[in-house]
């Protein structure tokens, strides 16, 4: 028995190294600093934010845009008058840049309108120039005659001096009346008349009409009235 102690106390110190050595030693890592943005990252970061900006103000003046064009859209109609509606009234200008209101031009007299898809071209011109011609019939009958197109009112003021158009031009470039009256087409005009009576009450419509053709038909149809 007595040399068996000395054997016990050996393995047990053995265990005890080997726990020593398998014990693990924690290291503290010191944290890294973070990295400053190099010149090329800040100025591309930079770029970034000033496109967003630009595309939210090119947002804003879109948006600023179409609300002006829309303001600028002239009330019209539910659809082209007929016969029996009456001439409706819209701010416009004549050929010398006054405003003129269609509805009360036919307050005090029978009115005739025409319309043109352009001033001074020939056909429009053999229209216009037909009215001229006969004009003083037209007032004997107590009827006014008014040219209507999309042209401005210079166009308008140096065809009626050119031709010696002896009664008013309207200009309508957005075609707020030509579209009341439904002789609107895009972008163009078609050619036509209208007879309205004193009071504004529409009698008679031609459209489409031959240039040649307007005047006179215009002017048989008041004589019809008796």
């Amino acid at each position: 028995m007595a040399f068996d102690e000395p054997r016990v106390t050996a393995q047990a110190t053995r265990r005890s190294s080997r726990i020593s050595a398998q014990t693990k030693v924690e290291v503290s890592v010191p944290a890294k600093k973070p990295r400053k943005p190099s010149k090329a990252g800040t100025k591309r970061a930079a770029e970034e934010v000033d496109n967003d900006e630009k595309n939210k103000k090119a947002k804003v003046n879109e948006d600023e845009t179409v609300k002006d064009k829309d303001d600028d859209v002239l009330p019209q109609a539910d659809g082209p008058i007929d016969i029996g509606d009456i001439l409706p009234s819209i701010t416009l200008k004549n050929e010398k840049g006054e405003d003129i209101d269609t509805g009360s031009i036919a307050i005090e007299k029978g009115v005739v309108l025409f319309l043109v898809p352009k001033a001074d071209t020939p056909g429009c011109t053999t229209q216009a120039c037909g009215f001229r011609d006969i004009w003083q019939e037209f007032t004997s009958l107590d009827y006014d005659v008014y040219g209507v197109s999309a042209d401005a009112p210079t166009a308008q003021n140096k065809w009626q001096t050119k031709k010696q158009l002896p009664y008013p031009l309207i200009s309508d470039p957005k075609r707020s009346l030509i579209g009341v009256l439904g002789a609107a087409e895009g972008n163009k005009t078609r050619r036509s008349h209208f007879v309205f009576e004193k009071g504004g009450k529409l009698l008679d419509k031609k459209m489409p009409v031959k240039p040649a053709d307007s005047p006179r038909v215009a002017l048989e149809f008041i004589k019809s009235l008796g």
